[in-house]
């Protein structure tokens, strides 16, 4: 049984959520604060975090930010905004994905199923080398670490993934439908924002100079590749 937390400081919310997850056998714990929700992940063995982004005493978004210091926990935001910088900003913090209010129950059990069906890894049938390297980049892939020139890069589990599928294929361009196909396993829509988004994330954390790249290059017009032979 999956362990998810629920972060609102709004009763009827948390309320609503626990009645959509338990009724899928996900085992709940609640939080009405920022605060709250750092020290449950610290404490219990969360598998995935929903946050919402506007609350008192420490918003969704400078606790995710705390959380991902110490944890590569999923995490999808909850927000009654509507506007894309809402949403730009907390995938630029390390969000995985991120659920408008009101919301569909179908949407989010469908979106917290796929998060954590890349959490635990399931779904590969083709086994794929557990250590990939590319210059001085070096992804272990069943101790879940990349490395830059031997030293830890902290990355969020969506990077991480997208890292690892261009990784594993070289000099392949891969379109921004095909890489959100292929790492939130769900359809492309607004595919081309999200991930751009964190393949800047992922830029700034892998790359000396990320306005001139060395590793990871966008292909205009088509989408993404890293560069192979570095």
């Amino acid at each position: 049984m999956y362990n998810i937390l629920i972060c609102d400081d709004e009763r009827d919310i948390v309320s609503a959520l626990k009645i959509y997850l338990t009724s899928a056998e996900y085992q709940t714990f609640e939080a009405y604060t920022g605060k709250e929700a750092i020290d449950l992940v610290r404490k219990e063995d969360i598998h995935l975090v929903l946050m919402d982004v506007m609350m008192p005493e420490m918003d969704g978004i400078s606790a995710m930010v705390a959380i991902r210091e110490f944890s590569n926990v999923p995490i999808i935001l909850l927000t009654a905004k509507s506007e894309d910088t809402d949403k730009i900003l907390g995938l630029n913090v390390g969000a995985d994905d991120y659920i408008t209010k009101p919301f569909n129950p179908v949407e989010v059990l469908a979106r917290v199923k796929s998060q954590l069906r890349r959490y635990v890894q399931l779904g590969s049938a083709v086994k794929k080398e557990a250590v990939l390297r590319i210059g001085s980049i070096e992804l272990d892939d069943e101790a879940k670490v990349v490395r830059l020139d031997g030293e830890i890069v902290n990355l969020t589990r969506t990077e991480y993934e997208i890292l690892k599928l261009l990784m594993q294929e070289p000099g392949k361009v891969f379109s921004s439908k095909v890489i959100y196909n292929k790492v939130w396993e769900d359809n492309p829509y607004g595919a081309e924002n999200t991930v751009a988004v964190h393949i800047r994330h992922l830029r700034e954390k892998i790359e000396i100079n990320p306005a001139d790249p060395r590793y990871l290059k966008v292909v205009w017009g088509q989408g993404y590749k890293i560069e192979r032979g570095i």
